[in-house]
């Protein structure tokens, strides 16, 4: 059953329409991926989609009571209240549970009242029994196990809102929106903020999410991980296709080759009739060739196929460089930092050799960039040993792109680095998706994803055989990522490669190098092998943890004498029990009652807890006495 649909949406800036009949539903539980290049209008789809733009015509219903979550791509100003602190914020999302928590509070003063109602505890025990369910018991944990999962440390979870940055308010934004629990929680590039363990850890939520999902990102692997259809915005319209990013990507081909194919085959068709129309409209076939020409008419007035058409994409082709030596790079007892007295890391020895790629990963802050500016010269080890192969060309693909010059335009920061004639560089920057008057854009005024391709731009005129890449797919939309991955498959040199993108990573990479903690480790595999070793190291840790704390087994139960003698034992015992039970109950009760009357808050809440779980016990053992006294 769908619960959000849109018939026949329409949106038009101007004169200008971004997309036309669009019609979609949202099925309960669906987990669906919007991809298409940028400035297809996806944030302006899912906008519409839920609520706060509106369509230029068409109709959004959404199911009666339905709830929506968005996280946008920045939430500079998402929360009303900047001096609340991140913790407090959080527990906004569970005002009805505290309220009830309060109720509880209030109780277990009355239950230590004098005049206190009867049916105090019978009522107390309701509602305790209400809170413990909608997770009373467990709000808190959950909270601090979402800021966790999404990178905040216990200090950052005490800071006010107002005091973080966009990529915190954006990361506490999604902290809450999974703490909520909305009907459809729709996602517009979720990933951005996040390094690679808050985005595993946020993908192991979403796998298991119980409402409907709406993401749009250009992570590759997430959607991989999460996503079971997607919705392919392109050339005006929305085409849908089921199973995850992969499946998307095969039937897409298999759906352009089928149209392309169809097209040809009506082109075919279509000159074959117009020659024998030629042929006989004048001679003995007159009426044939006539009705020919009626038919083939019709056909091209209402089923004449339009020819596929195709996204202008990145045309990206290294230049030929000579072959390096075999040894690319070789350190011994390597140390990388800025300081001495504080270093990022020690590698592990590192023999790496021609042809392979490497990818280095690990949380943010560890050291990565650092790394690939130790290997270029321009940070000095702070220790050990390393060497450079032989007959090396270098090609840097820096991730700030602070190389480029803010003050030149496109089209100078080309021919200042190339000596090329301006029609030739007009047409080569071209290829980057620069076209017109794109080229005399201040390079201060691009977007990240236009520095993105002026800087690849500049690198591919290298003739590199070594290419040291930092976040090369940052800011880049899916074709152009899938294009990007395509022409590094094809490289024929050595790829040393920096990536939050795991897709690119797991289809390039030959090597990981991981950076945890204070070392550098190497795995001599590629990635999914990396993560199936990791997954079987963390499960054998777990077992051998589990082992050490393994209680000693539970002695067999003794079958019960014919004669009764162990039931009657176990009465005994369960009354005794019982007996305590009560006493506890009574000495709790008039402790809460002390507490109460001196309005010590804080104890009041400690003993009607302890209260609670006495209460609880006792209600369980009567009930056993009252099964073994009826035997």
């Amino acid at each position: 059953m769908a619960i959000l649909t849109a018939s026949k949406i329409t949106r038009s800036f101007g004169a200008e329409d971004i997309f036309w009949n669009v019609s979609v539903s949202i099925p309960h539980e669906a987990k669906i991926a919007l991809v298409g290049p940028n400035g297809a209008g996806k944030t302006t789809l899912i906008r519409i989609l839920i609520g706060q733009d509106s369509p230029s015509s068409g109709d959004i219903h959404p199911a009666r009571g339905l709830t929506i979550g968005y996280l946008p791509q920045e939430a500079e100003y998402a929360f009303d209240d900047g001096r609340q602190t991140v913790w407090d914020e959080m527990l906004t999302v569970f005002a009805a549970l505290r309220a009830q928590e309060q109720t509880l509070r209030v109780m277990e003063a009355q239950m230590g009242a004098p005049d206190a109602p009867a049916d105090i505890i019978e009522r107390y025990g309701v509602a305790l029994d209400r809170f413990e369910h909608a997770g009373g018991y467990e709000y808190e944990l959950r909270m601090r196990q979402v800021l966790e999962g999404l990178g905040f440390t216990a200090a950052d979870s005490q800071m006010p809102i107002a005091h973080l940055s966009g990529g915190q308010k954006t990361r506490a934004l999604l902290a809450k929106l999974l703490l909520r629990s909305p009907d459809l929680l729709v996602l517009d590039e979720p990933t951005n903020h996040l390094d690679i363990q808050a985005i595993e850890w946020l993908e192991s939520q979403l796998v298991h999410w119980p409402g409907a999902l709406l993401i749009v990102s250009h992570d590759r692997y997430f959607l991989d991980q999460v996503v079971n259809r997607v919705w392919e915005l392109d050339f005006g319209g929305v085409e849908s296709y089921r199973g995850n990013y992969s499946a998307y990507v095969q039937q897409r081909a298999e759906r352009a080759a089928r149209r392309l194919a169809e097209y040809k085959s009506q082109q075919a068709f279509i000159a074959k009739e117009g020659e024998f129309i030629r042929r006989h409209l004048a001679g003995q076939r007159t009426k044939e060739a006539q009705g020919r020409r009626k038919r083939l008419e019709r056909l091209k007035r209402d089923r004449l196929l339009a020819r596929p058409v195709e996204n202008r994409t990145l045309k990206l082709r290294f230049g030929a460089a000579r072959r390096s030596g075999d040894i690319i790079l070789q350190t011994n007892e390597l140390v990388v930092g800025y300081s001495s007295d504080a270093p990022l890391f020690k590698a592990s020895d590192i023999d790496f050799r021609r042809t392979e790629c490497a990818a280095l990963i690990g949380p943010n802050g560890t050291g990565k960039t650092p790394f690939l500016k130790t290997v270029l010269g321009q940070l000095p080890p702070l220790g050990g040993k390393l060497r450079l192969g032989a007959s090396l060309e270098i090609g840097y693909f820096a991730q700030v792109h602070d190389d480029l010059n803010m003050e030149s335009t496109v089209l100078d920061e080309l021919l200042a680095r190339h000596a090329m004639f301006n029609s030739e560089a007009r047409n080569y920057l071209a290829r980057f998706l620069f076209i017109g008057d794109d080229v005399l854009k201040m390079v201060g005024s691009l977007s990240g994803g236009e520095r993105g391709r002026l800087a690849l731009a500049l690198l591919m005129r290298q003739n590199t055989n070594l290419l040291l890449l930092d976040e090369p797919s940052n800011h880049l939309d899916i074709p152009s990522q899938e294009v990007l991955e395509t022409v590094l498959r094809e490289f024929d040199g050595t790829i040393l490669l920096v990536s939050h993108d795991r897709y690119l990573v797991s289809r390039l990479a030959s090597q990981i190098w991981m950076i945890e903690g204070e070392h550098l480790h190497v795995f001599e595999g590629g990635y999914d092998e990396y993560l199936s070793v990791r997954e079987r190291d963390t499960q054998e840790r777990a077992a051998a943890r589990a082992k050490e704390t393994k209680t000693a087994p539970r002695r067999e139960r003794r079958r019960p004498d014919n004669d009764g003698r162990e039931r009657k034992a176990r009465q005994a015992t369960l009354e005794q029990m019982i007996s305590g039970l009560e006493t506890q109950l009574a000495t709790l009760s008039a402790a809460l009652e002390a507490a109460g009357i001196a309005q010590q808050l804080d104890k009041v809440r400690q003993l009607g807890l302890e209260y609670s779980v006495v209460e609880a016990d006792l209600q369980r053992h009567l009930a056993e006495w009252s099964e073994v006294a009826g035997g």
